[in-house]
C-alpha cells in the first residue's frame, strides 16, 4: 500500500485543519491506520489511531477532545480533523498503516507501523 497525505498548511491558533491520507490498493480495510507527527528537533510521536472498521479510536492526551480521526474504507482514506489548534501542534504529520490487531498500547507504537506517507506540514501561528 502507498499513502499520500495532504491538507496541511498555515493556520492561526484556534483555527482548524483537516488532513487526508489516501491509500492505494484494495486491502485498505485490513489496516489499522495511525497519524503521527514530528516537530522540529523532537522525536516523532503518536497522535491518533483508528481500527479497521472505524469503530475504535485512540488519541494522544495532548490532542484528545480537539482532534478526530475517521476513515472511509470505500474511498481508501483516513482523515484527521484538527480543531482548536495550538502553536505546539506545529509539526509534520504522517499517516501510517499497521496489520497489528487493535490494542491501544500497540497502535500507539510507531514501530508497529510498516507503511508511511510522505508527511504534510502543519504550522500554527500564535
Amino acid at each position: 500500500v502507498q499513502l499520500q497525505a495532504c491538507g496541511g498548511g498555515l493556520v492561526q491558533a484556534g483555527g482548524s485543519l483537516r488532513l487526508s491520507c489516501a491509500a492505494s490498493g484494495r486491502t485498505f480495510s485490513n489496516y489499522v491506520m495511525g497519524w503521527f507527527r514530528q516537530a522540529p528537533g523532537k522525536e516523532r510521536e503518536f497522535v491518533a489511531a483508528i481500527s479497521r472498521s472505524g469503530s475504535s479510536t485512540n488519541y494522544a492526551d495532548s490532542v484528545k477532545g480537539r482532534f478526530t480521526i475517521s476513515r472511509d474504507n470505500a474511498k481508501n482514506a483516513v482523515y484527521l480533523q484538527m480543531n482548536s489548534l495550538k502553536p505546539e501542534d506545529t509539526a509534520v504529520y504522517y499517516c501510517a498503516t499497521t496489520f497489528s490487531d487493535w490494542d491501544t498500547a500497540v497502535v500507539r507504537s510507531q514501530v508497529r507501523y510498516s507503511r508511511w506517507g510522505q508527511g504534510t506540514q502543519v504550522t500554527v501561528s500564535s
